[in-house]
């Protein structure tokens, strides 16, 4: 018989794997112009790693995306 804790421990693991495998990867280039509006992205902001767009616009979609969230009501 299967015990509802190894049920939740596999789902965590799965869970863990699949968070690890989709994570964003920072040792990639980044780019020198936003993909969003095309202004330069500075020097500072690039050496971050995989950088495809500018401060306005990153916080532009992580405004939109917590706003949504939001709106859906979770």
């Amino acid at each position: 018989m299967v015990d509802l804790v190894d049920i939740a421990n596999d789902k965590n693991e799965e869970l863990i794997h699949s968070t690890l495998i989709n994570r964003p990867h920072f040792d990639l280039p980044s780019a020198h112009e936003c993909e969003s509006c095309g202004n330069e992205i500075p020097e500072q902001r690039r050496a971050l790693g995989n950088v495809k767009l500018c401060i306005d616009c990153q916080i532009a979609i992580e405004s939109d995306s917590k706003h949504n969230f939001r709106t859906v009501g979770y």
